[in-house]
């Protein structure tokens, strides 16, 4: 799955000259809690709601209400926007997008075709990606599993469940309980959970957990 399936478009982006009221109205009335600030089309920076809640003038504590105001109407998005983006391109593939959002601490990044912003990806975005890959949506057994890390093991598990009559919705592998294992969890419709069991009593496998969702 790449990038260019699952952003967010088309593009809100936002001049470096706009005030940060402004911005704030753009925002709102978007929904949206970051954008990609450009200038001649191309671009320059980034800018979150955060920035922009944080924003506020310099020495501003001694000075009243309207002053305060005044200055505020001074401040605009190139005085809070971020200049060091991090990009990805629509052919990125989604987990590197992912991967660049946790390592970097950041909950969006604008999608490049070449130098041109065409989309955002979210951690929205990724959230609904998550949704999908594990079949949240879908009515099946949820079935979660420790199998040992050799060649062959998920050949097992994926045959005996297919013999049973099990048509599978998701499957995904993760981390096992030490370095020998992986876990799998997957959603199968086509079996109740006994059925399930009975399949795979014959492998060598720790079931973790298994229910109906």
């Amino acid at each position: 799955m790449l990038i260019g399936e699952r952003m967010s478009q088309p593009v809100i982006s936002i001049s470096k000259d706009m005030p940060i009221h402004d911005a704030l109205v753009l925002f709102k009335t978007n929904s949206i809690r970051r954008a990609p600030v450009l200038q001649d089309g191309k671009l320059i920076g980034i800018v979150s709601d955060k920035d922009l809640f944080n924003a506020s003038p310099s020495q501003a504590t001694s000075l009243s209400i309207w002053e305060m105001n005044y200055l505020l109407s001074k401040i605009t998005v190139r005085d809070v926007m971020t200049r060091k983006v991090f990009t990805v391109q629509v052919d990125t593939p989604i987990e590197e997008a992912a991967r660049l959002m946790a390592d970097n601490k950041i909950g969006g990044l604008p999608v490049l075709n070449s130098d041109i912003v065409v989309g955002m990806i979210t951690e929205t975005d990724l959230f609904k990606t998550f949704l999908e890959l594990l079949g949240a949506r879908t009515v099946g057994v949820r079935v979660a599993i420790v199998i040992k890390d050799q060649p062959g093991q998920l050949a097992y598990v994926t045959r005996a469940i297919a013999d049973a009559g099990g048509n599978f919705i998701s499957f995904g592998q993760f981390s096992g309980t030490d370095a020998s294992t992986v876990q799998i969890t997957f959603k199968v419709a086509g079996m109740k959970m006994d059925d399930v069991k009975k399949a795979l009593e014959n492998e060598d496998v720790k079931f973790v957990d298994i229910r109906e969702c």
